[in-house]
């Protein structure tokens, strides 16, 4: 009896047909996915660098932006080294209506025969003098030069407060500049308006225009 040949069964035919197209499906599936990552890292990439250069545009001339921004979370430090914590005293008191009056007589300046009362505290560590750093971080508003009252420089900080470091010499800021919490501004030195506290620092702050107790934020 002559043997026939067999057709292949329909279930080859299909295996056949789907092995021809499965695998190329699968590679190409792959190849797509790594391009899509590669374009999303790309452009992951790009806003990143994109965000980075607007950060040092508006951090540029001074860095103000992150400056006021620590600023309003920053607590007052005292105007110079705390290593010097244990040499520097208070020499003349802040003048305050409320204060006995004791304490009020210790912050009355006398000029000419004249009393003043005192809008700030007079610091000194004996006739040593000490560098003068910012006790918040600002911007300078002010410098004004008088050998007879003293140098003085303002700083302008956040939440309406200003600094002034007055009867400083060596002043190493310029009006408009931002600086950092500690940075040094001056030195101490001495003054003709003021003998009685030798070489000191006379530090004032003021909120919202209005001349405050330095130690309200500090404990003088």
């Amino acid at each position: 009896m002559r043997e026939e040949n067999k057709p292949s069964t329909p279930s080859q035919k299909k295996k056949s047909k789907r092995s021809a197209w499965f695998w190329p499906a699968i590679y190409s599936g792959f190849a797509l996915l790594f391009v899509g990552m590669v374009w999303t890292y790309q452009a992951v990439v790009k806003d990143d660098q994109a965000e980075q250069q607007e950060v040092a545009k508006s951090g540029s001339g001074g860095g103000e932006v992150t400056i006021e921004t620590n600023a309003e979370n920053e607590n007052m430090k005292f105007p110079f080294d705390e290593a010097l914590l244990d040499s520097v005293k208070v020499v003349q008191e802040f003048y305050d209506v409320e204060a006995d009056s004791e304490q009020r007589e210790k912050a009355l300046l006398v000029f000419q025969q004249s009393y003043v009362t005192n809008s700030g505290i007079s610091l000194s560590a004996g006739e040593e003098p000490f560098e003068v750093v910012a006790a918040l971080s600002g911007t300078v508003e002010d410098i004004v030069v008088d050998e007879f009252t003293g140098n003085r420089v303002t700083i302008q900080h956040a939440n309406g407060l200003k600094t002034t470091y007055g009867s400083v010499t060596g002043i190493l800021v310029e009006k408009g500049d931002s600086v950092g919490q500690g940075d040094v501004i001056a030195t101490t030195t001495s003054n003709e308006w003021n003998p009685e506290a030798g070489n000191h620092l006379h530090f004032e702050v003021t909120k919202d225009g209005v001349a405050v107790n330095p130690g309200e934020y500090l404990a003088f």
